[in-house]
């Protein structure tokens, strides 16, 4: 498959409607458009086409039990496609346009495929405006889960996903750097009036408990239960994973260092904060390090986070070590990530 690569820089948006509109037709045609949003790259087709949604998961090697979120214009727009409820809209006022997606139960006029045979489906309203607008002139809902080859990191630039998608799909609308850098917060609404979180992102616990009563499902931190059904994006076992082997380090630096001396592998990466770097350097001149941000902006951290796995996974390293990140605000999102990208592998300090 040939693909078109169209890059949309400064300027008025309505002055790239021609590329969009061309975007859009290959979206209504059941083609398949790659495009931005705040937080990752999303690989984009009809939500209402199932011929769409089976193309989604060829292009990706995604298994096909694992929904798709479908992207919006206005969080009015879910009438068409699922059953609303207050809580919604009390959510949409909060946090839409933005990196929020809800699950709701859904109408006929969602594909099956899309909604991998589930009788609900992920919403989300963008707030890139090249995503809106994409979204806008296509006249229906946009599925699409994040644009990368299934399991490996997400794509937070359009380098990113001219590696993994050139010749799957048809067109590449490169939007520059995702603003965020990782997925959006996913929330499920229960029937008691409150929220199930399923996958952390930028919108936090701590926010949305300001809306209502939050449970944080047990698979945000923890491995999938055998046999456990797929409800959202992100949920199996091993996601976001370089091909090197990750480990986490649940210590201090000094810790980590410690232990990767005594474990004596070379060919070694280690992913961790910027203030870490030059004694990383002192202590293991042969690693190659990769500053993930500074140690206390969490933002920083997000928005480097994939970036860092793919320029690591662009070397054969016999190993790479991070640090285990806080579970507290946006730490959640990037422990979630990381423990998936490591297959739950976590080391501990000997005492």
């Amino acid at each position: 498959m040939k693909t078109e690569v169209f890059k949309i820089g400064g300027g008025e948006l309505f002055a790239f409607d021609g590329a969009l509109s061309r975007a859009a037709k290959i979206i209504k045609r059941g083609g398949l458009v790659v495009f931005p949003t705040e937080t990752v790259y999303g690989l984009g087709g009809d939500a209402t086409n199932p011929e769409s949604a089976r193309k989604i998961y060829s292009a990706k090697g995604r298994p096909s039990d694992n929904p798709l979120i479908i992207h919006l214009a206005k969080p009015e727009d879910a009438e068409n496609y699922t059953h609303t409820s207050p809580l919604y809209y009390k959510l949409a006022e909060s946090f839409m346009p933005g990196p929020l997606t809800v699950i709701l139960p859904a109408k006929d006029t969602v594909a099956l495929e899309t909604r991998a045979g589930l009788s609900t489906v992920a919403v989300r309203i963008p707030e890139n405006p090249i995503a809106r607008r994409l979204i806008e002139l296509s006249g229906v809902p946009i599925a699409a889960p994040s644009a990368n080859l299934s399991g490996s990191p997400s794509p937070t630039s359009a380098k990113h996903v001219i590696s993994d998608m050139l010749g799957r799909v048809d067109m590449i609308i490169d939007g520059g750097d995702s603003s965020f850098g990782l997925e959006s917060t996913i929330v499920k609404l229960e029937d008691d009036g409150t929220l199930t979180l399923l996958r952390p992102g930028k919108i936090t616990p701590e926010e949305l408990s300001l809306i209502c009563n939050v449970k944080i499902a047990d698979a945000v931190t923890e491995q999938l239960k055998e046999g456990e059904r797929v409800l959202s994006p992100g949920m199996k076992y091993r996601h976001y994973a370089p091909h090197s082997p990750l480990a986490l380090f649940d210590g201090t630096l000094s810790e980590m260092l410690d232990f990767i001396k005594r474990d004596g592998v070379e060919d070694i990466a280690i992913i961790s904060y910027l203030e870490d770097g030059e004694k990383i350097k002192k202590s293991l001149p042969s690693a190659d390090f990769y500053p993930l941000g500074g140690r206390d902006n969490l933002e920083e951290q997000a928005h480097r986070l994939f970036a860092c796995l793919r320029e690591a996974d662009g070397k054969d390293y016999k190993q790479i070590y991070a640090p285990l990140p806080s579970t507290e605000g946006v730490g959640l999102a990037l422990y979630n990530r990381l423990i998936r990208a490591a297959a739950h592998r976590i080391i501990k300090p000997e005492k």
